[in-house]
């Protein structure tokens, strides 16, 4: 399905091939949409197992510190109405991103429902649902003494994929870090997730770091070792 993206999502004509995207700051009343992306995501990464996250915990550590000085997350929506001018687009700390992609047939979600987000009342006929989502935080990159961008978790849903929209979240992190006048952004990628990998070296133009291997010390072995 081929797709083209423009800037600009307020148009004042809709069709059934226009779709508007958003990508706004996240914030608590997200974290039932946010846990069910992160159970999504763990199935995709084959760690269902090690998923155990709750709505209850996140609500409790995800939004404790003004955005982008410690954890913070973008959500990505779609609707097939203009956005409105709601609470999310007077946010004083950051200012949603608007697109309109064009597309040759609209994208059939079977969980639309599921991830249905926003006041009812907004505006006639809404529609806005959730389509991934982007977590990251400050890290320091001590080489070159300057902050940076971590990127945690970044996830598309599977309906949603193919359009530019992981690469439209990407670049909004990368936006962030420039107008903070921040280093870089990083993140990792699983070994065997090669178009990925692919998509990152050759679409994005990023620098997989071959050479690095991620150490973890979690569960049973944090505290033993912290023990010490």
């Amino acid at each position: 399905m081929a797709a083209k993206i423009s800037n600009g999502g307020n148009h004042a004509a809709t069709n059934s091939s226009s779709m508007f995207v958003r990508i706004r700051l996240g914030n608590i009343s997200d974290v039932p949409h946010i846990h069910k992306l992160i159970y999504q995501m763990a199935v995709f990464e084959r760690f269902p197992h090690l998923f155990e996250a709750t709505e209850e915990s996140l609500a409790a550590t995800l939004f404790n510190s003004p955005p982008f000085q410690s954890v913070t997350c973008f959500m990505l929506e779609v609707s097939q109405h203009p956005f409105p001018q709601d609470k999310h687009s007077l946010n004083p700390n950051y200012k949603p991103i608007t697109k309109t992609l064009d597309l040759e047939e609209p994208i059939k979600d079977p969980e639309s429902k599921v991830f249905k987000t926003g006041d009812l009342n907004d505006f006639d006929g809404h529609d806005i649902v959730v389509a991934g989502w982007v977590i990251f935080f400050p890290n320091y990159p001590t080489f070159l003494a300057k902050q940076g961008f971590y990127v945690e978790d970044l996830f598309v849903r599977e309906f949603y994929r193919g359009k530019g929209f992981g690469k439209m979240l990407l670049s909004a992190v990368a936006t962030q870090a420039v107008k903070m006048g921040f280093c870089r952004v990083d993140w990792i990628c699983l070994k065997w997730n090669e178009k990925a990998i692919k998509f990152y070296e050759d679409v994005i133009g990023a620098e997989v770091m071959k050479e690095w291997g991620v150490c973890r010390l979690a569960g049973k072995s944090l505290e033993a070792y912290g023990e010490n």
